[in-house]
């Protein structure tokens, strides 16, 4: 291609609300615009680096033997609504209503649809399948943000496997598992896989796909150890024991005035350390209220707390509710002797004594508090929320928690849909048995992005050959020069026909300018033909990822330029 022909509409400057490092170069280097709040339009630039992210996540799954497809984005409630996840996926689901008065959902993932179409599988001799499509998505983010890190309308790889017992989900599992590890490496990007919460969409387990990245949203824990890794809403740690005193038979209440915090009742004279408190939080579960108990010193991992309840919408208590329902402020509350209410207690309170708490009462605490003994109805789930320098449960050495960019999630669903929606084969029994499934998602924007965050220097992107808009820049110095021009459409048109995507810098510019400009497109090879070095037949060759530049004979660049290319695909 051209350049003089080409719609790349660079940028000196990156819009004010940029933040991440990926949308300041990606709005730069022309290849997305925004539309609106969420909704990104891809340029040429960025149309091909998408689909060259596309193709190698195709052909990932082809490697598998997955077979694609394509389902509608529009899909009916009744389907959703079968599945529990009509009301389960909340605000977050575009939905609309059709001039028959229908209930429309605009599709955010497929589970529901291809389930459908495996109701026309009935022998288990039909299976294993694993069924894939590349596919725009849609879901309604509170705050998208970081250009395409965060948005609204994406498009996604996801594929679904179809096996007649657990057995066969464990293999799918594995072979998706590989290949994505696979896929990573070909996108050039730092994936590790570590232990995830499966969220709304239910099932056994998961594993998500991370890159580290300051522009990322999730954080991780890991031991550089012995590599345990998980998301924090499934991460765990080793708990120092703690000694503690018997304590009283019964718990005993004390005026606590004004002492409304952890700290504050830390600080009161015949108060407690953070560490024998509980801190109880009120929260709202599905519309009923429930307790959730914590060390004074720890923290409420939300997540955790929607996966052991099994909740759809999870919510903190308003101080109106609370003080209807227990009778005192924030800061004044516990568990001790509620009645009514699920309560939910960490597992690293199990067994411990003579704790401090509030005794619902404004101003009033209880002290002498045993857990096993006085909240004896309690639930013990892992709820707290894992932070740097905890130790690890496996290896006792340091945790570290990371920032990660997200690039890819896989489940294990079991048969939470084939179940709803009634998909299922006769055994070689002839007994009837539902499917069972796994499903698996790559962002194919997100993955574009998360490569820009990791390739980038302070000139613009450097992209991996394997994704980049084009392999190859001959940039001509001079338009003036007419041995300069029949040299570099010489370049251009081998160079073409090596199978090398190529880029013809023919703009009448400053070579500042196209410099400028190839780095922060970020072209892996530039080749400068100007009339010094062509006059001692030679051109320039610069590798975009270190700088270096090297002069070659006319002659021999395109069989070196090729084997650089080819040889990085």
């Amino acid at each position: 291609m051209r350049w003089s022909k080409l719609f790349i509409p660079t940028l000196r400057d990156a819009p004010g609300d940029a933040e991440a490092v990926s949308h300041q170069l990606l709005v730069r280097g022309g290849f997305i615009r925004q539309l609106h709040a969420g909704h990104y339009s891809l340029l040429p630039l960025g149309l091909k680096v998408h689909h060259k992210v596309a193709d190698i996540v195709r052909g990932g799954m082809d490697d598998i033997g997955a077979q694609e497809f394509t389902l509608p984005a529009m899909h009916p409630a009744s389907l959703w609504q079968q599945s529990g996840r009509w009301d389960a996926m909340g605000e977050e689901m575009f939905r609309l209503v059709d001039r028959k008065g229908a209930d429309i959902a605009m599709g955010m993932t497929h589970e529901e649809i291809f389930t459908t179409l495996a109701l026309e599988v009935n022998s288990y001799k039909e299976l294993p399948q694993i069924w894939y499509q590349i596919q725009t998505k849609f879901r309604d983010e509170a705050r998208p943000k970081s250009g395409l890190l965060r948005v609204r309308e994406f498009d996604m790889k996801d594929s679904y496997s179809f096996d007649v017992d657990e057995a066969g989900l464990e293999a799918s599992f594995a072979m998706h598992h590989d290949a994505y590890v696979k896929i990573f490496e070909q996108l050039s990007l730092p994936a590790f896989a570590v232990e995830a919460s499966s969220g709304a969409m239910g099932g056994s387990g998961s594993v998500e796909f991370m890159v580290p990245s300051p522009a990322g949203e999730d954080d991780v824990v890991c031991c550089r150890s012995c590599g345990y890794a998980a998301n924090v809403e499934r991460a765990r740690s080793k708990v120092a024991e703690i000694t503690d005193e018997t304590g009283p038979s019964t718990p005993e209440s004390f005026p606590t005035p004004g002492v409304r915090t952890i700290a504050a009742l830390a600080d009161f004279d015949g108060g407690a350390p953070p560490d024998r408190q509980l801190k109880t939080m009120v929260m709202m579960l599905d519309g009923d209220m429930a307790l959730a108990v914590v060390r004074g010193d720890h923290q409420l991992n939300v997540q955790k707390l929607q996966d052991a309840s099994s909740a759809n919408d999870v919510r903190p208590a308003t101080s109106e509710e609370t003080v209807e329902r227990l009778g005192a402020n924030p800061g004044s509350l516990g568990a001790v002797g509620v009645t009514g209410f699920r309560v939910f207690v960490d597992h690293a309170l199990a067994g411990r004594t003579n704790m401090t708490t509030g005794a619902n009462r404004d101003d009033w605490h209880l002290r002498g508090v045993s857990v096993e003994r006085d909240l004896a109805d309690a639930e013990f789930v892992d709820l707290r929320e894992i932070t740097d320098g905890e130790t690890c449960a496996d290896c006792d050495e340091p945790l570290t928690v990371v920032r990660c960019i997200e690039v890819g999630h896989i489940f294990k669903l079991g048969t939470k849909y084939s179940d709803s929606l009634g998909a299922g084969v006769l055994d070689p029994d002839g007994k009837a048995r539902p499917i069972v499934m796994g499903s698996y998602g790559i962002g194919i924007g997100r993955n574009l992005a998360a490569i820009a965050e990791t390739h980038f220097d302070d000139r613009g992107l450097i992209w991996p050959v394997a994704v980049a808009p084009y392999e190859v820049c001959i940039t001509i110095v001079n338009m003036k020069d007419s041995d300069s021009i029949d040299a570099a459409e010489g370049l251009y048109q081998e160079l073409r026909r090596c199978g090398i995507d190529v880029l013809l810098d023919d703009r009448d510019a400053r070579p500042g300018v196209k410099f400028a400009d190839a780095e922060l497109i970020g072209v892996p090879f530039r080749i400068t033909v100007g009339p010094k070095a062509l006059a001692d037949g030679e051109v320039e060759l610069t590798a975009r990822a270190d700088g270096e530049s090297d002069r070659i004979a006319v002659g021999d660049i395109v069989d070196i330029a090729t084997d650089l290319v080819v040889g990085s695909r």
